[in-house]
Parts: structure tokens; sequence; C-alpha cells
């Protein structure tokens, strides 16, 4: 979004004309519409904008929910905001701890900010760019205790709040069109400036969760975080934003509950051992935290191999931390058997989950050429040594 465009949006007229908007479905409903509004007399620039902006709160519905039909965004950054579940629990960190006066160092579109906000924190917002900082105001507007600055991370005096709050921009400079930024020195701010503030005072930093162990300071806690099913970031906790004897954490949500494993440091492996009734999969915080050997013992559990992430076990312990299937039967591994095996059983509907089996799933599925009426999963992976098929069903 170019600022001349923003400028427009951002006008009573422009308002008026997005809020106007039925909700965003498809494509065809876009072209119609651009059709519409141009007969109308409205410029090119302006129906472009809120067309984008219509099309960004539909697919913002699923972090902010509701939130969204009232909010303005970039590809960008909607892209890298935090969902409301999880940015309501940064904020609780904060207000929990007593830190009042906080600096959200490149606030993005606000999505932060505005939890922050919602706990009546006093909030300083700060942004780089100008268009995204001035979509921020907007978010942040109702917020008669969060202001915005368009400014550089690197440029705010730390010593004028009680804590920071850091999400590092990890891909190129734009609205749209971005590209990631491997190279941590290169993220916006910059890693050692942001861990190197955590070193002064209480400081929040949100990663990627594929993010380097060897890079995390070993003062802090870090704290992996899933959203049904799917790893969405890792905080970074310092000074009185970390808590006590942790500093390995799995927060797992899904729906409206949620449920955390924690360890003071990585976990020890369980050793490998037999298949059992049993299959874990672990959930990827898990993984990520590298607490699957705490899990394991939480389980009365083994690992099947010393380098792939499930767990097996004689009996079955109810666990929010992954998914439990009973183990049926073991197939053979080789395609032409085990075509012959799922036809033979009539499984015409086949989940395919699979670890340490170099298999693209998707053109497996096409090659057994399944037909039936029973659907099944099947788990490829291998024991010690050897490949294996089984056979699973989810409890």
């Amino acid at each position: 979004m170019e600022r001349e465009d923003l400028l427009e949006l951002l006008s009573p007229d422009g308002l008026r004309l997005l809020d106007s908007l039925p909700p965003y479905k498809s494509v065809d409903d876009v072209v119609r519409t651009v059709g519409a509004l141009r007969r109308q007399g409205h410029p090119p620039g302006l129906v472009a904008a809120v067309l984008t902006q219509s099309r960004l709160r539909a697919k913002a519905a699923a972090k902010f929910g509701p939130f969204a039909s009232s909010m303005l965004f970039t590809d960008a950054g909607l892209e890298q905001a935090t969902r409301l579940s999880v940015a309501a629990r940064h904020a609780a960190r904060y207000s929990g701890a007593g830190l009042t006066r906080v600096a959200d160092l490149g606030c993005g579109i606000g999505g932060d900010a505005m939890a922050m906000a919602a706990l009546e924190l006093e909030i300083t917002a700060v942004e780089a760019d100008e268009v995204t900082a001035a979509i921020a105001s907007y978010n942040l507007a109702s917020f008669p205790n969060a202001r915005v600055l368009n400014a550089r991370a690197e440029d705010v005096e730390p010593s004028a709040h009680d804590a920071l709050y850091l999400d590092p921009a990890r891909r190129t400079s734009g609205h749209s069109g971005t590209r990631r930024l491997v190279d941590p020195s290169d993220w916006s701010p910059g890693l050692d400036f942001a861990f190197g503030l955590g070193e002064r005072m209480p400081v929040g930093v949100k990663l990627a969760p594929g993010i380097d162990h060897a890079l995390l300071p070993a003062h802090a806690e870090t704290q992996w975080v899933s959203v049904d099913g799917a790893v969405v970031e890792v905080g970074v906790w310092t000074g009185a934003l970390a808590r006590d004897g942790i500093r390995r954490a799995a927060l797992v949500l899904r729906g409206d509950r949620g449920a955390e494993l924690t360890a003071p440091a990585d976990a020890d492996d369980e050793p490998a051992g037999d298949l059992g009734e049993f299959l874990y999969e672990p959930d990827g915080a898990v993984i990520r935290s590298r607490l699957i050997g705490e899990l394991a013992r939480s389980l009365s559990a083994r690992t099947l191999r010393h380098d792939i992430a499930y767990l097996t076990a004689d009996s079955l312990t109810p666990t929010p931390f992954a998914t439990a299937f009973r183990v049926l039967e073991e197939l053979p591994y080789k395609e032409s058997e085990l075509r012959a095996a799922l036809a033979k059983r009539g499984i015409g509907t086949l989940e395919i989950k699979k670890r340490g089996a170099d298999v693209d799933p998707a053109a497996l599925r096409a090659r057994l050429r399944l037909s039936g009426e029973r659907a099944a999963t099947l788990v490829l992976t291998r024991i010690a040594a050897r490949h294996t098929a089984l056979l699973v069903e989810r409890c």
C-alpha cells in the first residue's frame, strides 16, 4: 500500500466505503465489486485500497476473530501479527509481573499492543515503517493508554519504560511480496540488539519457532507455542518476565483451552525400545522445545528410535501434549505388498503420517490405487534400523 492510497483509505469517505462492503468471499466477488465501485465514480487507488482491506479483514478473522472487521492491515503485517489468544497471554505476563509501562518496539499493525492496552498497561508502540505505523495508530485509536511512534526501535530510550516487547521483522521491507530473511543480523531490529536489551531489563522477544537453540540466551525462559496443532512462535522472556526455574516450555492451545509442559533445561530423551500397543505423536511445540523426554516420562513411554519424534507405550495415558494412536498391526513396508494389504482390508481412504521415511504421502497414496469402504491411518517410520508401516487408529 502506498502512502497516497492509505491517506485516501483513512479519510471519512474511504472508511465509510470500506465498512459498506459486503464480506469478502471470492475473487469473482471482487471483480464485480470493482466494476460497481468504479461506476459509482470512486478513484482506482481508493477502490484497490478498500478491496485489499476487505480481503485482509476476512483473512485476519483466523487471528483476531470479530475484532478483524474493525481493524486495518498490510499483507506483511498480518502475516507476522500475533494471534489474539497468544497476544493476550503475552500481555498477562507483563501485567502479572507488575510492569505497567511497556514499549512495543517494532509493533507492526499493533496486535500485541492492543492486547496490552486492553489490560490497562501504558503502551508506547514503535514502528519504523510510516504506512504500518499509521495503520497501528488506527488500530490503537480506541485506547487512550496507547500511543504510536514512527521511529526505529534502536532510537527509543529503554529507561523510559518498565519493560520492552520486540517482534523483529524477519522479512524484507515492504507491505506485500516480501521474502523471509534467514540471517538474524538482517532482522529489524537485529537479534543481538534485542537480546542485549534483555540483559538490562525485562524483555519479551517473539521469534519464529524454528530458531536455532544455539542462538537462545541461557539466562532466559524460552516458550514455544502451538495453536490448534500448528507451532506459531517462540517467546524469549527475561528478567521479571521469566518464571523461576523454567528455561524451556511448550504451550499447547486448542480452542479456548491451554496446557503447558515446562522444564529447567532441554530434557534428556528416553532410550529407544520395542513397539508397544500405543503410539504417540508429540505436539510440535514439545518437539521444538526439546521436551520429548519430559513427555515420555510422564507417559511411561519410550522412543521408537533416538532421532525420530514418535513415542510408544504399553498403556494409554491421555495427554494434551501428543496425539495418541492404538497400533492395530504392522503392515509390509514394500510398496507392492502394502498395496495388497490395504486392498485386502478394504481401505479406500488413507491418512498417511511419516517420520524417518523418505516418502511423499500424496504421491504414495496415488500409487497405492486405494478402493474400498474403510478409512484408516498409516504411519511410515523406522524402528531401530528397519522401516515399518503401522496401521493405527486415533484414540
